[in-house]
């Protein structure tokens, strides 16, 4: 008994050390990134998401919690506005600044996690004319912490993060394209 245990043991911590040590390989950032074809013009898109007030008509996480106390800064639009959230465990606590707004074609913007975990990451929304429409594309970018590593030996940033933007593309295309 005392030898099974001993193996037992001994497999774990190769194991553990083995996670451990593959962590170390993944990459130091990550971005997640997804695009759609918006049947408007780029002057019509950035509005839209130049303007905090107005993510709550597309953004996928305004719809998580129905009690989240958001706080805007005045104006809440262009360089320098404020967005703070705070919500269930589903949506957290954080804070959004846009840092960068050139009119129509990007809006740069500093993403803080407060909770449930802390992070900073940026999130950039490009909008380039493509044929009759425009190719609007939103990115996240960030540092990947040896924490982050360990945790992406087991989940997918671009799987968890991925679909939420994709939504939200097709919620911000289907406001765009219908007002």
């Amino acid at each position: 008994m005392k030898k099974t245990l001993a193996v037992i043991a001994a497999v774990l911590v190769i194991a553990v050390v083995a996670v451990l040590a593959y962590a170390t390989t993944k990459p130091d950032t990550f971005r997640v990134e997804r695009s759609v074809t918006v049947n408007a013009a780029p002057e019509k898109i950035f509005p839209l998401i130049n303007d905090f007030r107005a993510w709550r008509e597309w953004s996928p996480y305004e719809d998580r919690d129905p009690d989240l106390k958001r706080t805007y800064s005045q104006p809440s639009s262009g360089k320098g506005a404020v967005y703070s959230w705070d919500g269930n465990n589903s949506i957290g606590a954080g804070r959004m600044e846009i840092l960068d707004a050139p009119a129509p074609s990007k809006v740069l913007v500093k993403l803080d996690f407060l909770r449930p975990f802390e992070a900073s990451n940026t999130a950039e929304f490009a909008m380039t004319p493509s044929g009759n429409g425009t190719k609007v594309t939103w990115a996240m970018v960030g540092e990947n912490f040896y924490i982050g590593k360990v945790i992406g030996v087991f989940m997918d940033m671009d799987k968890m993060v991925g679909g939420d933007f994709e939504a939200g593309l097709q919620k911000l295309k289907t406001r765009a394209e219908g007002s």
